[in-house]
């Protein structure tokens, strides 16, 4: 009889070892690495607006921490320049594979449902700011046009405005 209660004992311990473990490794990729990942955002020139979801972060250089769940739309700005627009990414991390094998279905749905699961790519985003040289806006009933006069060297000529002469027109 005794050893029927040493081993039930031991069953008993053993199943909660197990228990413990699987709770412990359930969301793994969570554990590992977290819900939110560091993604280095800079620019030529450096200083621009850094909007991150319609949201304004600061100014490059910065690191932004983003949720792993998410898609993300990255906007650098700057007075004179034309904007730069890039997308972060999600896609699987390779935790799910430990998260299989460790914690079954409770730490692969653990992860899923807090970001853990994913990563994002790019992790660096470099926008390179081109000068804005030529500007329209309309305005009522007319469109203006600002351009700049000084060309630069490296700048291809691909039209030429003409001149009409002066005097009655013809509709």
């Amino acid at each position: 009889m005794e050893s029927g209660v040493t081993e039930r004992a031991v069953v008993r311990a053993a199943i909660v070892a197990t228990a413990a473990i699987a709770t412990l490794l359930a969301g793994c990729a969570s554990i590992i690495h977290g819900t939110s990942q560091d993604v280095g955002i800079s620019s030529s020139p450096t200083g621009a607006a850094v909007w991150i979801d319609n949201a304004e972060k600061g100014r490059t250089p910065l690191i932004a921490k983003l949720a792993r769940r998410d898609n993300h739309v990255i906007k650098i700005q700057m007075d004179g320049y034309q904007p730069f627009e890039a997308t972060v990414t999600h896609s699987v991390s390779g935790w799910v594979w430990g998260n299989i094998v460790f914690g079954g279905l409770v730490g692969l749905a653990v992860d899923a449902i807090s970001g853990g699961l994913y990563k994002l790519t790019p992790e660096q985003v470099s926008g390179t700011l081109a000068k804005q040289n030529v500007m329209i806006e309309q305005k009522g009933d007319g469109i203006f046009v600002v351009a700049v006069l000084k060309p630069q060297a490296d700048w291809v000529k691909v039209a030429q405005l003409k001149r009409e002469a002066l005097g009655p027109r013809s509709l």
